[in-house]
């Protein structure tokens, strides 16, 4: 589907789920699927603004959001209303699942940043990981989360790297 198109776009709802709950839902444009990865666009979710002191969500900010069938995170490219990029928020997730015009995700805890110039990566939320009990409940899981998180790191660090997984 080009952007000149007349074809309607097509809209899926994304559902982050958390300990078994909805965490949030939100309808976002389906951009690309290829089988494995998913990519779909949506204005920020949030009823305010999030400021995490690193970076701040608010209103007019565009997320393309990067899903996959096979891999433990999601990545998602955050942009200000202006266009000016922001840098990625990552999550680490179950593989996501596409049934219908539902995108669920898995929130695992986990997260990573990355800054658009590369100059600040860092790890997130590694106590709520770690309270979160999962590495007894399911230590598969905790350590494909974990190895997930190393991974991302490498490539946010690497530079190169982090875009080349996107394009």
């Amino acid at each position: 589907m080009s952007g000149n198109s007349a074809e309607p776009t097509a809209v899926v709802d994304v559902v982050l789920v958390k300990a078994g709950r909805t965490k949030i839902r939100y309808p976002a444009e389906l951009l690309h699927d290829d089988g494995t990865r998913i990519a779909v666009r949506a204005p920020w979710a949030g009823d305010v603004t999030r400021d995490f002191g690193f970076v701040r969500f608010e209103r007019g900010d565009v997320f393309t959001e990067f899903y996959w069938r096979d891999r433990w995170y999601a990545v998602k490219e955050v942009r200000a209303a202006d266009g000016t990029l922001k840098g990625w928020y990552c999550d680490i997730t179950r593989p996501a699942t596409l049934t219908g015009r539902e995108l669920v995700v898995e929130d695992l805890d986990l997260d990573l940043w990355r800054s658009a110039g590369g100059t600040d990566v860092r790890r997130l939320d590694e106590d709520e990981f770690a309270e979160s009990g999962l590495a007894e409940r399911d230590p598969r899981a905790a350590a494909a989360a974990t190895a997930a998180l190393d991974a991302l790191e490498a490539l946010a660090r690497e530079g190169a790297g982090f875009e080349a997984l996107l394009s």
